[in-house]
This record gives C-alpha cells, sequence and structure tokens, in this order.
C-alpha cells in the first residue's frame, strides 16, 4: 500500500511538471533564437585586414541580438608598437581568447590620464560602446597572458596591454547589455 501510494504521488507530482516543461518548450519553440556561425577563416580574414595596424579597422566580425543583450564577435592584432591605449568600457563587458603570441595584460586599477570617449567616436558606436582612454593604469594587476589563455574583463575595469611581445591576436566576444553596438 505505501508502494502504490508513493507511486501516485510521484505520478501526480510528475504529471503536473509535464505541462510547465511543455509549456516552456512550445515557447521557445515558437521564436528560437537563431544560431551565428563565424569561421575561422573569418577570424583570420578579419585578423589579417590590418596586419601592421594597433587594432583591426573593424573589429567586431559580427554583432548579434542574444535575446536580452546583444553579443559581438571580433579578432584583433596588436603589434608590440604603438603602445596601445588603456580602456575601460562602462557597459560592455569583453571576454578574451589568446590565438597567438603573448604579452603583459593590465587589469582594475585606475586609468592614467583618462578620458571618456565622444559618443560620437568609431569606438563607441561600433567598437565597445561608451568608455574612456587613457595612456596606462595605475594600481592594477598584472599578468602574462600567452596562446590559449582566456580572459573576462567586466564592464567598467579598466585594461590595457603595457607590453607585447612580437604581437598578440585575439578573439574577443562583448557582451552588450544596453544594445549599444549596432547589428552586424
Amino acid at each position: 500500500m505505501k508502494g502504490m501510494l508513493g507511486t501516485l504521488a510521484f505520478l501526480f507530482a510528475f504529471s503536473s511538471a509535464v505541462p510547465t516543461i511543455a509549456a516552456a518548450q512550445t515557447a521557445s519553440a515558437a521564436k528560437p533564437p537563431a544560431a551565428t556561425y563565424i569561421s575561422a577563416d573569418e577570424i583570420k580574414a578579419n585578423l589579417n585586414v590590418t596586419p601592421g595596424a594597433a587594432v583591426n579597422i573593424q573589429p567586431n566580425i559580427r554583432v548579434v541580438n542574444a535575446g536580452g543583450y546583444n553579443v559581438a564577435i571580433g579578432s584583433l592584432h596588436r603589434p608590440s608598437a604603438p603602445p596601445g591605449v588603456a580602456a575601460v568600457h562602462f557597459k560592455v563587458t569583453e571576454v578574451y581568447h589568446v590565438l597567438d603570441e603573448s604579452g603583459t595584460l593590465v587589469t582594475g586599477g585606475t586609468l592614467i590620464n583618462g578620458k571618456t570617449r565622444s559618443p560620437d567616436s568609431k569606438e563607441v558606436k561600433f567598437e565597445d560602446g561608451p568608455g574612456a582612454s587613457g595612456t596606462g593604469i595605475k594600481n592594477g594587476v598584472i599578468r602574462q597572458v600567452k596562446t590559449g589563455d582566456m580572459i573576462v574583463i567586466p564592464a567598467g575595469v579598466p585594461h590595457w596591454f603595457s607590453k607585447i611581445n612580437g604581437s598578440i591576436a585575439y578573439v574577443v566576444v562583448r557582451v552588450d547589455p544596453d544594445r549599444a553596438l549596432p547589428l552586424k
């Protein structure tokens, strides 16, 4: 009898959960987000657009609607000279995946000579949203990064490659909750 009551309780609980699961699957099936595929060839082509420049002309290969936020995928190549600028993005989180070579990445701390970027600047409108740039970072955390490493840089955290060994290439994923970056 106890076994029968336990089985009935389980079946009742399961039958109550089924419509909820089915409803969720139906709702998500009604309007599934499209997947975006970016090939290794696209990443390499974007890296090779300006191999001698400090940054690519258009580092974002794609910017997609991911539901409640936009996600940008890009690739960047940075040579050892000229020295790069320090930056902080007020609303956009970045994730770096180092593809080739190495460097010294400084995160946190305070921007030196920080200046807010113009809302009309290319960086704000097409690359990484509202933010500021500076000549360096004071009191940041210094890390050596190399091929294969991944770094998550939350919105509001200053970051800067203080030294690049030869050059560095990386994929960047930008999470844009305010949809500052236009879809591409």
